[in-house]
């Protein structure tokens, strides 16, 4: 499936805050949880709701309502959990897995270290969390290691995107529907995505 770019005025406005170098750690981790938020939004235009009937305070109704339960988010460490209060906003209840890997710098390719999710995930559609998607590595490992666990359903959400990754995954993957906020130009010799916003994990948590 090809990638959903955000592509609204609201977004452009917010990455342009991010992008920025002298935005500071605050004001960044703000920006990616708001962003992470849209980009649930629009990932879930095709959730299901169950009829249920309600009491309004005039009168009865039939109406749907999100079963929370069948979803999950897991975020590729640590970077990915600098989105996850803005797609809780959306699904309260969805649980929660996590994915350790961090980058070779010498390969540039990740290396797995952690790897935790909730029971009966073959039950539920898993949405991938992770900020920066470069060369595609990351999400090839996340994207593999939540089918083996038998996923049927799974959604990719990243706030900035190289075309060289994308091309990557949706060739291997192309029932995983990808969700980015912008794709930029290119990865840049050291596989870092131009014009980007450096390194999300960094400036989330401020270590550097």
């Amino acid at each position: 499936m090809k990638t959903i770019e955000l592509n609204h005025p609201l977004i452009r406005h917010k990455l342009a805050i991010l992008r920025d170098k002298k935005t500071g750690t605050k004001e960044f981790r703000e920006i990616v949880s708001e962003i992470a938020m849209f980009l649930c939004y629009e990932a879930m235009k095709d959730a299901k709701l169950e009829d249920c009937e309600i009491q309004t305070p005039l009168t009865t109704m039939k109406t749907g309502k999100l079963n929370e339960d069948n979803y999950a988010f897991v975020p590729i460490l640590r970077a990915g959990t600098g989105m996850l209060d803005g797609v809780i906003s959306v699904i309260p209840n969805a649980k929660i897995g996590h994915i350790g890997m961090y980058r070779d710098e010498t390969t540039f390719e990740p290396v797995n270290y952690f790897f935790k999710v909730p029971k009966d995930l073959e039950n539920r559609e898993v949405i991938i969390l992770d900020p920066m998607f470069a060369t595609g590595g990351s999400a090839m490992d996340a994207i593999e290691l939540i089918k083996s666990k038998g996923v049927k359903k799974i959604k990719f959400l990243s706030i900035i995107a190289a075309p060289e990754g994308l091309e990557r995954v949706e060739a291997a993957h192309p029932d995983v529907q990808i969700y980015c906020a912008q794709i930029d130009d290119h990865l840049n010799e050291k596989k870092y995505i131009v014009p980007g916003l450096g390194d999300a994990g960094d400036r989330i948590f401020g270590t550097k």
